[in-house]
């Protein structure tokens, strides 16, 4: 049975980036969010609701609930993650505390507080996230969401995000719980680019009458191994090459012009890619 490698290798450089994804996730929530009393998802939703209700700490309130939770982040994630954890909750719990009423109301446009809002909560948890933590909470759901069904981080904090955002609308009320929903949606996809965006690749399935000449100009003109498949028409049943690489989102152009050129009538599929477990690929 294989064994679970359980080691710290804590890095200073992974530390600073989750104190300053902390830091920005509480000015998304303490500057634009609570100001104009917008909701968010997840645990900080239940935070910011019952702040809305009793007035108590953002930053006890976040504290107390994310704490509660990390028991369940201790069984699912090695050591490492939930020290990041630890460190994620401690610090964005003490910039909820210190940037409290810090921001003002923007009453003509609340829009745009939903939308710098959402920006500065998805690029705060992306942070943490890069950096090999969570932020707790909801967070230690998307993971899990992540491993089981294969959800990138934001899409599993997006329909958890959701159910917290139907029952605050009872408390904030259905206009702003709809800014609010806008929001989150903005944050999931700002933590997908943080997280996943500086890798983002693409899987390319070609069939060509000239296979050959494609393969030696995407080799010389791009620098990318083609792996050949062997294939066969469904209709035909003559036997096809058909290519398979994967090139990154700059490549995506070059690429197009390079198959125009040699087969306009060439057969391209494309698909993203989510990870790639390739040793040094993703140094390219």
């Amino acid at each position: 049975m294989h064994e679970r490698r359980d080691t710290l290798n804590l890095s200073v450089k992974d530390i600073a980036m989750i104190i300053v994804g902390a830091f920005i996730f509480a000015i998304g929530i303490n500057y634009f969010a609570i100001p104009n009393r917008l909701s968010e998802g997840g645990v900080i939703g239940i935070t910011v609701v019952v702040h809305y209700l009793f007035g108590w700490s953002t930053g006890v309130i976040h504290f107390v609930l994310n704490t509660a939770l990390v028991g369940l982040g201790y069984k699912l994630f090695e050591k490492r993650v939930t020290v990041y954890t630890i460190i994620a909750i401690f610090f964005s719990s003490l910039f909820l505390q210190l940037t409290d009423n810090w921001g003002e109301s923007i009453n003509d446009d609340m829009l745009l507080a939903a939308l710098f809002a959402g920006l500065s909560v998805g690029l705060g948890l992306g942070l943490i996230f890069r950096a090999g933590g969570t932020s707790g909470g909801t967070a230690i759901l998307a993971r899990l969401s992540s491993q089981l069904f294969g959800w990138t981080l934001g899409k599993g904090m997006l329909v958890i995000d959701i159910i917290v955002i139907a029952g605050s609308s009872f408390i904030i009320g259905q206009e702003r719980a709809m800014y609010t929903l806008i929001s989150v949606y903005v944050g999931a996809k700002i933590i997908d680019i943080v997280v996943e965006g500086a890798n983002e690749r693409t899987a390319v399935i070609i069939i060509s009458s000239s296979p050959t000449e494609v393969l030696e100009a995407v080799t010389q003109k791009l620098a990318r191994g083609i792996t050949v498949l062997e294939g066969q028409g469904g209709y035909t049943r003559s036997n096809q090459e058909v290519l398979y690489l994967v090139i990154s989102k700059y490549e995506i152009i070059p690429f197009q012009k390079i198959i125009l050129d040699i087969d306009p009538d060439a057969y391209v599929t494309t698909h993203p890619v989510q990870e790639i477990f390739r040793k040094g690929y993703k140094g390219r």
